[in-house]
């Protein structure tokens, strides 16, 4: 945990947010400093806790309160889980990724070799969220919206309007029931919440315009309702055949959107797609969006974004087969950048450049593909819990790093090790 510790520029970390925070002149002091709330940040990946976990291990771990620079009273502990939630809302208002990857980056180039290669690769970091079929989804957005009327109607004391909700949540359910319901099943049931969620809309508008001075929503609802308007609007075109772009597949978060991978396993991901470029071994974060895009069409960026970091000409470039299109082998070939792409046309005899083609393609296939199950699995990024895209994109990035930070402090372990080792012999 020390090595860690000594790893992260937290100070450094917590004066750039700190620059952007807006001060308040009155009020309670905060019980963690800014660098602490940072911390805080990386032991949730770390620990792989929840909310409350980590408050219950933050009241009982000595350790972790000097690592937040925080002195817990063991007899007044801290017992609000939400602390941490309002810590990371209000951090996440403020995250520029370029600007903090810029403090990690001089942070640690010091440790980093090789900064003349890059390795990029893109992966999807998914959201913790059930699969969203049409089905499931159109009932959600019947069920809430029927919720809120009849709420609604009963703070106004008005009498409810009439619908076929009833009838069509019992056909719902059996079909749910159904182990491998038939296509015309599906079509009939498509059908019926679509005239509901007409139904439900058109009286809820009516509602709003009567009662509009005695009808206050949250800003939470406001949000639920346009995505609600959203779903009906794409579910009917998707029923009639029509394409529908940029789909809503969640109205409690409506910035999540299908990212077609084309695995095996998995064809269809959701959550943030984030193009990765590595220097050493250290991941850093290049582009990311909730919208699918083409990872393909980014190494020229990805290259100039390392160079940008480093202040070092990029000589070695390692990429999936996506990548290995036209412009960029051209682009590559211009700047004399040795890639892992396999070359166009007749395999030459003796090539001198196959054996680093062949060297630079294993470091990607190893070291990048490596490090996203590293992240997935010990850091908490393989279903991200969140409420919001702001959060769930700090989540994002305080997990990448401390999955850097780790592998960094486990080499300076190594290396205090080794010098340790020759002391002793000497």
């Amino acid at each position: 945990m020390l090595t860690i510790y000594r790893t992260l520029p937290l100070k450094e970390m917590g004066r750039l947010i700190a620059s952007k925070l807006r001060r308040c002149p009155q009020g309670r002091k905060p019980l963690f400093p800014i660098e602490g709330e940072v911390a805080l940040m990386f032991l949730r990946p770390y620990t792989g806790l929840s909310d409350d976990g980590l408050v219950e291990m933050l009241n009982g771990n000595l350790h972790m309160q000097m690592f937040c620079g925080v002195l817990i009273d063991s007899s007044q502990p801290l017992k609000d889980g939400k602390i941490v939630s309002a810590i990371r809302n209000r951090l996440a208002s403020v995250l520029d990724i370029k600007e903090m990857q810029r403090v990690l980056f001089d942070s640690w180039k010091g440790s980093l070799s090789r900064l003349d290669r890059s390795l990029t690769d893109a992966t999807c970091y998914e959201s913790l969220l059930r699969y969203p079929t049409d089905v499931k989804l159109l009932w959600e957005c019947c069920d809430w919206l029927h919720s809120l009327m009849a709420a609604t109607c009963k703070s106004l004391k008005e009498k409810q309007p009439r619908n076929k909700f009833n009838d069509v949540a019992k056909a719902r359910l059996a079909y749910a029931k159904q182990r491998k319901p038939k296509k015309q099943a599906t079509q009939k049931m498509l059908r019926r919440l679509l005239s509901l969620l007409c139904k439900l809309v058109s009286q809820w508008n009516s509602l709003r315009n009567r009662f509009s001075p005695d009808i206050h929503l949250t800003a939470g609802q406001e949000k639920r309702l346009t995505a609600i308007r959203t779903v009906y609007r794409q579910q009917s075109d998707l029923f009639n055949k029509k394409e529908v772009k940029h789909r809503v597949v969640s109205i409690d978060r409506s910035y999540i959107r299908p990212i077609v991978r084309g695995k095996e396993n998995k064809r269809v991901e959701f959550g943030a797609k984030v193009n990765n470029i590595q220097i050493d071994g250290i991941s850093f974060i290049e582009h990311h969006s909730f919208e699918a895009f083409n990872e393909g069409i980014r190494l020229k960026q990805a290259v100039e974004y390392q160079e940008e970091l480093t202040g070092v000409e990029v000589r070695e470039a390692g990429a999936d087969t996506i990548y290995a299109n036209n412009d960029n082998r051209s682009y590559c070939t211009k700047r004399n950048i040795t890639t892992s792409f396999v070359r166009k046309g007749p395999q030459p005899k003796e090539d001198g450049t196959r054996a680093a083609r062949r060297i630079i393609g294993k470091l990607r296939a190893t070291l990048m593909e490596g490090s996203f199950g590293n992240q997935k699995q010990h850091y908490g990024v393989s279903r991200i819990a969140a409420r919001n895209k702001d959060s769930e994109t700090l989540q994002l990035f305080f997990a990448i790093h401390m999955a850097n930070a780790a592998i960094l402090a486990e080499r300076r372990r190594r290396k205090e090790e080794k010098l340790r080792e020759k002391r002793n012999t000497a």
